[in-house]
């Protein structure tokens, strides 16, 4: 109800005493003054403030969970494959392959959880920019060992499961030979190639600086020269490429002969309602699950740093880049692992 005041009031007809009636007073302008304003804002910069934070924990708490997860699963396969070989005292190359694909993951997850733990960080007795670089030299080494050593497995299994002709069975032979000369080769090309990183990474320290890449409070990416940065990026696209592109090629190839192979098996055993599942179908099962879903989180790797590209490195959108890029590590020891043969007897 608006205000009001008393204001004396004369009749104009009888001369009487004044009288007295309400009037209302004139409406204050509701227009916001330049304060008010600068207030609302000032609290709406706050409310997004408390809002990314709030986001930012959520991430962090799932990342936890998620490293925690995979670091257990890569240790339980490889004591899968320890207590594998203790039974047979038989290596294959895939159960190599695969042992060193889950102590890759399994580093590369320790790395991951020690970059984004301040207190794991902080709890590493070492020169802070010494450690900044060997943990991010090291974290991109096992990326691009990850990668490498997932399309050596992807081919080796197609040429396992090929036909038998003469050329295939001395091209087995020759990966059964050399699988630990290739794995050693993949270590020294990706170790030299990331030497790159220890020169162009340091501390934040600067808090004016930009253009830096954070990783964490204490840790961050320093700019380089655009020209190494280009060399650096053609160099890293035409590596994931090739061999993204050979991981689909086999995988297109192992597809093609488990249709031939389901086929006759339809032919064959027409009467059998079950049908056992051979070893290599399902060791190739597991691989074509295994490099489909490495293609898709490879495909969003790419889409997020893209996207944060253009926000400016947004550190949502890194935190979340880092739950995209550590579901490999997570999910492929768990795959592996299920469709172990120790395993599926048990069940």
């Amino acid at each position: 109800m608006p205000l009001t005041m008393l204001i004396p009031y004369h009749s104009r007809d009888t001369g009487d005493n004044p009288d007295t009636v309400p009037v209302p007073l004139p409406q204050r302008s509701r227009a916001f003054s330049p304060w008010r304003a600068h207030q609302l804002h000032l609290q709406g910069l706050r409310v997004m403030k408390m809002n990314t934070v709030s986001i930012h924990v959520i991430i962090q708490q799932l990342f936890l969970f998620q490293t925690s997860i995979g670091i257990s699963a890569n240790i339980f396969l490889l004591f899968l494959h320890l207590f594998t070989f203790l039974q047979d005292f038989r290596v294959k190359p895939t159960d190599i392959i695969s042992c060193h694909l889950a102590l890759v993951h399994m580093v590369t997850l320790l790395i991951a959880l020690c970059l984004s733990s301040p207190d794991i960080f902080e709890s590493l007795k070492l020169q802070s920019d010494f450690k900044c670089k060997v943990l991010i030299y090291i974290h991109r080494v096992t990326r691009a060992i990850s990668i490498s050593t997932t399309c050596l497995l992807s081919v080796f299994q197609a040429i396992t499961i090929s036909p038998r002709t003469p050329w295939l069975v001395r091209l087995k032979h020759k990966f059964t030979n050399y699988v630990i000369c290739i794995v050693t080769f993949f270590w020294s090309c990706n170790l030299s190639f990331g030497s790159i990183l220890i020169f162009h990474t340091a501390v934040y320290s600067n808090k004016s600086q930009k253009n830096l890449i954070n990783i964490n409070e204490h840790c961050s990416i320093d700019p380089i020269n655009p020209i190494i940065m280009e060399v650096i990026f053609i160099l890293t696209l035409f590596r994931d490429v090739f061999l993204v592109g050979l991981m689909l090629l086999s995988s297109a190839y192992m597809v093609i002969l488990l249709f031939r192979h389901q086929r006759q098996s339809q032919h064959l055993h027409s009467t059998r309602l079950n049908p056992r599942v051979s070893p290599e179908q399902r060791a190739t099962k597991t691989i074509l699950l295994m490099v489909s879903f490495f293609v898709i989180i490879y495909w969003a790797d790419i889409i997020i740093t893209i996207i944060s590209l253009l926000w400016k490195h947004d550190r949502i959108l890194f935190s979340v880049q880092k739950l995209v890029l550590n579901n490999y590590a997570t999910v492929c020891p768990i795959v592996q692992t299920t469709s172990h043969k120790i395993i599926k007897s048990t069940v």
